[in-house]
């Protein structure tokens, strides 16, 4: 453990963004994996919501942007395919 106070405090802030960072991980993951459970038009529906929160993965830096778009081309296939199957 750290010395210094401005290190502990350091220590501290990045336990709290470490412990954000996997929430929102984890609720994304959560609907993606809901999203992907889902037939036809609620699919197509939805899609926007899920691509927002990869998103918003991406631009906080919790994955990479990459990811991000290879997470939503994949979906957006998904739904794509679901909606012309209906």
């Amino acid at each position: 453990m750290a010395n210094h106070s401005a290190t502990k405090k350091d220590a501290r802030q990045a336990a709290k963004r470490t412990a954000r960072n996997k929430y929102y991980g984890k609720t994304t993951r959560n609907a993606i994996r809901d999203l992907k459970a889902l037939k036809g038009k609620e699919m197509g529906d939805k899609f926007p919501d899920v691509a927002s929160m990869i998103d918003k993965l991406a631009k906080r830096n919790v994955i990479h942007k990459n990811k991000a778009a290879n997470l939503k081309s994949k979906l957006a296939r998904k739904a794509n395919a679901a909606a012309a199957a209906k």
